[in-house]
Order: C-alpha cells, then sequence, then structure tokens
C-alpha cells in the first residue's frame, strides 16, 4: 500500500429517490390527506450511480476520469474527497486530499480570501505556519491581492475559481482532485492551471482529474478511468479511454433515433434532423434542416438550440433561437432551416444536438446529425497539420507590416 495513493474496493454508491406522484398544493390539502391516509408512508426507488468499482492508483500518476454525462465521474471525486460516504465498499487513500470540485466548495462566503486560504489549510490538517510558508505563492498563482480581505461573497465565479485552485493546489496534500470547474477561468487560467497540476505529479503527488476537455485529457494525464453508466469500463493508457468515449457518442446517437428513450418531458419532440450535405468546405455556411410536428400537449411557444460538438464532444458553438427572437407555435408542424456561417471549422466529424425548450427541456437530441469538414484549407498556402492542430474554430486573417 505504500506505493499506493488510491486502492478502492468494490465501491457502490446508491440514492433513494422519492416517487414524485401528484401532491397537495395547499395546507388543506395536505391535512386532510394525513387525517384519511394516515399510515400511508412515501414510495421510494432506488438508483445506482456507482456499481462494483474497483481500481489502484499509484503516486505520481495524472488520472483522467472521463464519461458521457451522469456516467458517475463526479459522484466517485465527491466520494474519494470524503464529501459523501459510498454505499459499500472500501477505500483507502495514503495522504491527505486537497479538492475542487463545485465553485463554492470549502469556502465560507462570509470570510475573506485571506481568512479562507487559512481555514482550508486547517481543515486540511495542516499548521499554520505551514499556511504561511505557501500564502504568497497562493495569493500570486491566483491574481486578487487586492481582493484578498474582501469577503468571497463579493468575488466574481472566476475569482473564486483562481483562489480556490491555488489554495488546493499549492496546500501540499498528497492526492489532488479537481472536477470540471476550470472551465469557468480565462485561457491564460486554463493554461497555468493545467501547467501547475503537471509539475504536481511529477513532484510524486496524485492528480484526479474529471473532465469533458478531451483536448486537456490529453495534455495532462498519464492514465485514464473510463466510467459507463456508473460502472468503470476501462482503466489504463489515455488514448484508449478517449476512443471509448468518442465511440460512446455514436451508440447514444443510435439510441436517441427513439424519441421516446430520449431525455424531456416529451410534450414535444424532433421528428427529423438532416445536415444539406453530408460534408462542408472549411469556410462553407453549415446549412440545417429540422422539422418538428405539431403537438396538442404543450400550451405557449417553445424555442429551439442546437449546439455544434466536435468529436471529442466539445461543444464549439450554439444556436440558440431565442437569439435571434425565434419563438414557434407548438399548434402547427415547424420546418427550420439553420444556417451557421462565420464558422471556420477544423477537418474533421462534427455532430449536432438538438434541443426544444420551453420553461423546461421538451427533447434533447443528441448527436441528431453529423456532418464531415473537408480538409482542403481556405489559405493561399499549402500547410501542414502542426500550423492548425489544437484550434477550435479557425479564421480569416492577415498579417501586415507595418512602417517602423
Amino acid at each position: 500500500m505504500s506505493e499506493l495513493a488510491v486502492s478502492v474496493q468494490g465501491l457502490g454508491k446508491t440514492y433513494r429517490i422519492r416517487s414524485a406522484g401528484p401532491g397537495p398544493t395547499r395546507a388543506t390539502e395536505a391535512i386532510v390527506q394525513a387525517v384519511r391516509h394516515p399510515l400511508r408512508r412515501p414510495v421510494y426507488e432506488e438508483f445506482q450511480a456507482l456499481k462494483d468499482i474497483s481500481f489502484e492508483i499509484p503516486f505520481g500518476e495524472a488520472v483522467g476520469i472521463i464519461g458521457r454525462n451522469g456516467a458517475g465521474k463526479s459522484t466517485l471525486l465527491k466520494i474519494l474527497t470524503r464529501i459523501t460516504a459510498p454505499t459499500a465498499g472500501r477505500i483507502e487513500l495514503a495522504g491527505r486530499v486537497g479538492s475542487l470540485l463545485e465553485v463554492g466548495t470549502g469556502f465560507h462566503p462570509e470570510l475573506t480570501g485571506r481568512e479562507n486560504i487559512y481555514l482550508n489549510g486547517t481543515l486540511l490538517g495542516m499548521r499554520r505556519r505551514e499556511i504561511k510558508r505557501r500564502f504568497d505563492e497562493i495569493v500570486e498563482f491566483a491574481g486578487v491581492h487586492r481582493f484578498l480581505d474582501t469577503p468571497v461573497k463579493r468575488y466574481s465565479s472566476g475569482m473564486y475559481v483562481r483562489l480556490a485552485f491555488s489554495v488546493a493546489a499549492h496546500l501540499e496534500t498528497e492526492i489532488l482532485a479537481i472536477d470540471e470547474v476550470l472551465a469557468v477561468g480565462d485561457a491564460e487560467f486554463k493554461r497555468r492551471s493545467l501547467e501547475k497540476m503537471r509539475s504536481v505529479a511529477q513532484d510524486g503527488r496524485t492528480v484526479l482529474y474529471v473532465s469533458h476537455q478531451m483536448s486537456t485529457v490529453k495534455a495532462l494525464c498519464t492514465s485514464a478511468l473510463y466510467l459507463d453508466a456508473g460502472r468503470l469500463a476501462y482503466q489504463g493508457p489515455v488514448q484508449g479511454g478517449l476512443d471509448l468515449y468518442r465511440n460512446s457518442f455514436e451508440q447514444a446517437a443510435e439510441t436517441a433515433r427513439q424519441a421516446a428513450r430520449r431525455p424531456g418531458t416529451g410534450e414535444l419532440r424532433t421528428a427529423e434532423v438532416t445536415a444539406e450535405s453530408g460534408s462542408f468546405e472549411v469556410a462553407q455556411d453549415k446549412v440545417i434542416h429540422l422539422r418538428i410536428p405539431a403537438s396538442d400537449r404543450l400550451t405557449g411557444p417553445y424555442f429551439v438550440s442546437c449546439h455544434v460538438r466536435d468529436r471529442n464532444g466539445i461543444d464549439v458553438t450554439k444556436c440558440d433561437s431565442r437569439l435571434v427572437e425565434g419563438w414557434f407555435d407548438p399548434a402547427r408542424e415547424t420546418r427550420l432551416k439553420l444556417s451557421i456561417s462565420g464558422l471556420w471549422l477544423p477537418p474533421g466529424r462534427y455532430s449536432i444536438d438538438v434541443y426544444l425548450c420551453q420553461m423546461g427541456i421538451l427533447d434533447a437530441w443528441e448527436a441528431a446529425t453529423t456532418f464531415e469538414v473537408l480538409p482542403e484549407l481556405p489559405y493561399a498556402e499549402t500547410l501542414n497539420d502542426e500550423a492548425i492542430v489544437g484550434a477550435l474554430v479557425l479564421c480569416d486573417f492577415g498579417y501586415e507590416e507595418e512602417a517602423t
């Protein structure tokens, strides 16, 4: 066990979910129901978030925990960081765990940034002199000097995350657990955060990193855990986990073609989504056609949101009809033509997720259609892949030498 940072055997987590039936809307109705049915008890159903998971992680590993939404990634991290208790199984952690799971976790909103740094260190079992030794590094990395003595409830989400990450990364815990909250920060902060997590692993500490950003997982992690519907489906090299993750989108797309199996209330469902062409040039407008049948189950207008995703599951852009005053009448069939212009996508395969929404989500159709962007770049010079690798989008640009 001395060489292992994390050892998990037979881990399971089950939640009890109360069956939601029509309940009383007034106090008098609740009293009448209690009098008429004094022995009635709430009915619960069980949901298994994690099922019989076992793995071991040695010191010095940076492990990417990947999987689709609802796979159990965040639940696993919360159990490993002792935020919630497992229902079954055994966990052994060789050292203290520093974590950043959600914006707001671990900070007291009424305390200042300075006070929260010392509070977090104390909760991790560190002595005051240890915290003081790293204090200047924490503040420098977070860039919150001017607001150090301001209550954190007045911080922006970006400031909050910067300080929380800095505390978690610089206080010398043996294990560092990070959820996908880094999406809140700006590009420069993300770059510095990845560098810091990489140096943490190189120092012999262990990093557990949950993310949908496959590019960052590939850049940071030395191995991967792939979760599928609460089960551990893979542990090994990062590329193998990424391949499984990408393939899962195709499997989900097949399931989503059956409207009744898609998420959403079901009062309205998209019947058909097609790309005008199976392939587009980089600078060409991408045109998508949608057909939405009429529904007598829905009253009031609804809106449509189409998301363009790359092969790693990253949202490249979102086309929400509310932004262009697009509201539609459910009483009649609607045929829509979505034209996406000015979006230069790098060559590769892309999918379109379609959401019908009102107060909530009526229909969520992931990977409703796909298209290819051809490997013909609209630039004057012939280039190799190195010139565009890692770019989410391309653009029309030019350099012009200025007179000195």
